[in-house]
């Protein structure tokens, strides 16, 4: 099992903040403008170089919309030609035209993901905050794979879709995407707490996904809910009654996965706004291998509260990203998860036995 402790697997660049969508969720709080600080197309260039040289395997290209930047089939055709796979996650509006899409392709993209969030119009474009984005979503999609591009549907689980997601099956199955992505939300950015399931309708929701998955020809993975590989693993378990070489890849933030914002700093994740340097003045490579930050979240020993007691710490390791936003400790348990680990109950009987003999003493 990897522990990513050299080098990261995927690194994300948010290669803008501007995106003529409205989300409600969006982390980077996105507007129509770019930033004039935005990394330029030489420096993006210079951090394609920089990525593809620490033998990370996969660069996935996001924003705000990619779409806004003139450069964006340079950087994809540079990144390839340096052995990058390149992936792109442009938002669903009409600056990603046919013809754009087309281009990248000749330009070596190796997968186009685009967010649906509902299964018809009305929820994703509510949600979305611009009319037309779901027919527009629909369009790229099928586009891409016209040219070759491998697709990927990603879906934001929140409270005010979470009784769709069934619903959202036989659309995805249409699709015949490569993958499904399914995002828990994280309170961070516009997205507000009142915006995430409880942690046991998202248990059933994951065990759900697990019975998906194990009936449908594309592959789902979620992103914020590390939890879903305990329930896979414990799954494998049973049907083998071992546990032992039952392996999964246990990237999370800051492991296996790093990201580098607009202006160049460096984050373990798009949802965990904790800086630990600046591509302007360092290296990726030395930020992720060095930082305390970093180095904390590779080790799980370091895990607090349930998530630290629990036997599925390597594997899972909780949402780092969404125990920062409801505790501003980026090591303490994950609130979405329903899982009481045996080692977390013994360690709450101890504590509280210790707190009676001191009440007796």
């Amino acid at each position: 099992m990897k522990s990513f402790d050299d080098h990261p697997f995927i690194a994300i660049w948010e290669m803008t903040q501007a995106c003529d969508l409205a989300c409600r969720h969006c982390r980077a709080r996105a507007r129509p403008e770019r930033d004039e600080a935005e990394l330029s197309t030489s420096e993006g260039k210079r951090l394609l170089e920089a990525i593809a040289a620490a033998s990370v395997r996969l660069m996935v290209l996001t924003g705000g919309d990619p779409a806004k930047r003139e450069d964006l089939v340079e950087l994809v055709d540079h990144g390839r030609a340096l052995g990058l796979a390149m992936g792109l996650t442009p938002s669903a509006t009409p600056l990603v035209t046919d013809e754009l899409i087309e281009r990248l392709a000749g330009a070596g993209l190796s997968r186009l993901a685009i967010s649906i969030d509902g299964p018809a119009p009305e929820m994703h474009d509510g949600f979305r905050g611009v009319n037309g984005s779901f027919d527009q979503s629909l369009r790229i999609l099928a586009t891409a794979k016209r040219y070759g591009i491998a697709t990927q549907v990603n879906t934001s689980v929140h409270t005010g879709n979470l009784e769709a997601l069934e619903a959202m099956v036989p659309l995805v199955r249409d699709i015949a995407p490569a993958l499904w992505s399914v995002f828990f939300v994280v309170p961070t950015g516009r997205a507000s707490r009142d915006m995430m399931p409880s942690a046991a309708a998202a248990e059933q929701s994951l065990e759900w996904l697990a019975d998906v998955a194990e009936r449908e020809s594309f592959s789902i993975k979620t992103t914020a809910a590390p939890q879903y590989r305990r329930i896979l693993l414990a799954r494998k378990a049973a049907r083998t009654h071992a546990t032992r070489g039952l392996e999964t890849l246990r990237i999370n933030e800051g492991r296996g996965f790093m990201f580098i914002s607009h202006r160049g700093d460096f984050f373990p994740s798009g949802f965990l706004p904790v800086s630990c340097g600046n591509f302007r003045t360092q290296d990726p490579l030395e930020a992720y291998r060095s930082h305390p930050v970093f180095r904390s979240l590779r080790d799980p020993g370091q895990l607090r509260g349930k998530c630290g007691a629990c036997e599925y710490r390597v594997v899972c390791g909780g949402s780092r990203a969404r125990a920062y936003a409801t505790t501003m400790d980026l090591l303490e348990s994950d609130p979405l998860c329903a899982y009481v680990p045996e080692g977390y109950v013994h360690e709450q009987r101890a504590a509280t036995r210790r707190r009676l003999d001191v009440v007796d003493g």
